[in-house]
């Protein structure tokens, strides 16, 4: 059975997108669809390579069941457009970043996230970086939203 191979990409690749990877891995792992994914997380700039997850990321996604501890930061390189079917990214700018990377053929892989929570009506995940804990959280919600809104265009799509 082939997996569905998903990359989630943010800028530093030390909250959103690790929290996304965290989220998601949990919410196929609760439904027994571990074994159908490759999941990962990626950032467009190489600024924090090989370092954990943010703490405050850390802690607000164990706060609700996820564990991020053992993901650590890595820079998108261009086997990853080859690579993985789904590349998700939290914002504008990443996403422009990947697709002035990604060869055309491959470009149309790479989506918001939030475009499968529309009902958020926002298209970027803001970073929470330079905020406190509430920014952390509202990540976490988005990203709940997203991950069930992408796990059902899957299902809908006949990939599951």
């Amino acid at each position: 059975m082939r997996k569905i191979k998903v990359l989630f990409v943010c800028m530093g690749n030390i909250c959103r997108s690790p929290t996304a990877e965290g989220v998601f891995s949990h919410l196929v792992s609760t439904r027994n669809l571990a074994e159908r994914f490759q999941i990962d997380s990626a950032g467009t700039h190489a600024y924090h390579v090989g370092d954990a997850p943010d703490l405050r990321a850390q802690k607000a996604a164990r706060d609700r069941g996820v564990e991020l501890k053992h993901l650590r930061a890595r820079k998108v390189v261009s086997a990853d457009f080859e690579a993985f079917d789904h590349i998700l990214v939290m914002d504008d700018e990443n996403h422009a970043v990947l697709k002035e990377a990604c060869p055309i053929d491959l470009s149309h892989k790479i989506r918001h996230f939030l475009d499968y929570a529309p009902h958020l009506n926002q298209r970027e995940v803001p970073d929470p970086y330079y905020g406190g804990s509430y920014g952390f959280e509202r990540v976490l919600d988005m990203v709940e939203e997203a991950s069930a809104g992408f796990l059902q265009a899957l299902q809908q799509a006949g990939e599951l």
